[in-house]
């Protein structure tokens, strides 16, 4: 129950963060893209700095639901950010909830409750064995290039959804690597955390998670980028921990509520995309 709280926690704050970060995007021309000079320009702003507060609230959550239940279970939860993204978005950009977006959420979250059942996360160690982390550190760099170069070649909402998607494979891999390096705490104490590689590149798959993150949202709409941020997080952590952690899913005929799950929520997704929440910005003289 601990690791569920903190994980909804960490949905909540990541929302509200992209919501404000997306505020913060649409005033940076399109000439910065993949420059550093974007976080130069929003570094500047505050309701940007506000949205990097909540972040790092986010990440405190997340540690603590990742130190107290497996990866399998902890991430995939973080599918409602993507509702409560839209929900925030509506009240800071005063666009009224339509019922459609309320049956989006409803779906998004009776496919997540139902595919989460299904599948049952359990076993699993809490830090990974031998050098199992070598060719998973190679298939992560090689995706996430084949990602950036595809979007490099395009523009506008495809740009930014295949950026979105590089982003959640960043911060899956943030995951996995602050699990692991959390475990390191557990058995050897401070000293083993502060000694632990996992912890650096923890910090370094972070930042440039963010870093693709906010060229996602520079480059088009929130809508092109959420649904594949939090999907793909959901899945390709539940990846890392099948694959790395040992962690078990039910298998058999429990895959056929496992996809009647996911496809509740790419239907809840496909609604919500529609909505104007999805491609509103800040009408003039919002705060």
């Amino acid at each position: 129950m601990i690791s569920v709280l903190f994980a909804v926690l960490t949905a909540l704050s990541n929302g509200s963060a992209s919501v404000l970060q997306r505020r913060a995007a649409l005033a940076v021309p399109d000439s910065e893209a993949m420059r550093l000079s974007l976080i130069g320009r929003l570094v500047r702003q505050k309701v940007w700095l506000a949205g990097i507060g909540l972040v790092i609230v986010a990440a405190v959550c997340q540690a603590v639901a990742l130190a107290t239940g497996p990866i399998a279970v902890v991430q995939p939860i973080f599918v409602i950010e993507l509702p409560a993204t839209l929900l925030i978005a509506g009240f800071v950009m005063r666009v009224k909830v339509t019922r459609p977006v309320w049956y989006g959420v409803a779906a998004v979250t009776l496919g997540l409750a139902l595919a989460m059942a299904a599948a049952d996360p359990a076993g699993g160690s809490d830090d990974v064995r031998g050098a199992a982390w070598i060719p998973a550190l190679v298939a992560t760099g090689a995706f996430e290039a084949a990602l950036i170069a595809g979007a490099l070649g395009t523009r506008g909402n495809p740009r930014a959804a295949l950026l979105g998607l590089a982003a959640a494979c960043g911060y899956a891999l943030t995951a996995a690597l602050m699990k692991d390096a959390m475990a390191r705490l557990d058995s050897d104490g401070a000293v083993g955390l502060l000694t632990a590689w996992q912890l650096y590149a923890t910090a370094a798959a972070g930042v440039g998670a963010l870093f693709l993150l906010q060229n996602a949202l520079q480059a088009g709409s929130l809508v092109a980028v959420q649904p594949m941020l939090t999907l793909g997080d959901a899945l390709i952590s539940v990846l890392y921990g099948v694959t790395l952690f040992g962690e078990e899913l039910r298998a058999g005929w429990w895959l056929l509520p496992q996809l009647a799950g996911l496809a509740l929520i790419a239907v809840g997704c496909v609604v919500l995309s529609r909505s104007p929440l999805a491609t509103a910005g800040p009408p003039p003289g919002t705060r």
